[in-house]
C-alpha cells in the first residue's frame, strides 16, 4: 500500500502548489479526496465480499467434517430396533372406559346476566361548572 512520511508528503505538496497553483489547489484537493474515497469505498465492497466467500467456503469445509463426523458415529453405534408406537398406554388393566351416554348427563343452563333497566341507572354527579372571572382591573397609568 502507499507510504507517504512527512519528509515526502510535504515534498509532493510543493510540487502541487507550483504545478496546480494557490488558486485551483483547493479544488483539486477536493477532487482528490472525492477520487480517494471512492477508491476506498470499493475496495471495502471488495473486501467483504472477499470476505464473505472466505467465509461460505470455511462453512461449506465445516459441514462436510461434521457430515463426515456424523456418519462415523452411526457406523458405530447403529440405531437400535425403534419402540412400537404409542408408547404411553392410556389403559393399563386392560378395560374398556366407561362410556357415559348423552341422555344420563343431565342438562346445564347459562342464565343469562340480570340487566337493570335504563330507569335504574344512576348516573354521575356533573362537576360544578367552572365561575366565570372578573375582568382584571387596569393599573393607573402612573
Amino acid at each position: 500500500m502507499l507510504d507517504f512520511n512527512a519528509p515526502e508528503f510535504l515534498i509532493v505538496g510543493i510540487v502541487a502548489l507550483l504545478v496546480i497553483g494557490p488558486k485551483d489547489l483547493p479544488k483539486a484537493m477536493r477532487l482528490v479526496g472525492h477520487w480517494v474515497g471512492k477508491a476506498r469505498r470499493v475496495a471495502g465492497q471488495f473486501r467483504s465480499g472477499f470476505d464473505t466467500m472466505v467465509r461460505e467456503a470455511e462453512l461449506a469445509e465445516m459441514e462436510k467434517k461434521w457430515a463426515e463426523e456424523n456418519a462415523r458415529i452411526m457406523r458405530e453405534h447403529p440405531p437400535e430396533k425403534m419402540l412400537p408406537s404409542p408408547v404411553y398406554d392410556p389403559n393399563p388393566e386392560g378395560t374398556a372406559p366407561a362410556v357415559v351416554e348423552p341422555e344420563d348427563v343431565p342438562p346445564t343452563t347459562v342464565e343469562p346476566p340480570v340487566l337493570k333497566p335504563e330507569s335504574e341507572h344512576v348516573a354521575p354527579e356533573a362537576a360544578d361548572p367552572p365561575k366565570p372571572r372578573a375582568p382584571r382591573k387596569k393599573k393607573a397609568d402612573s
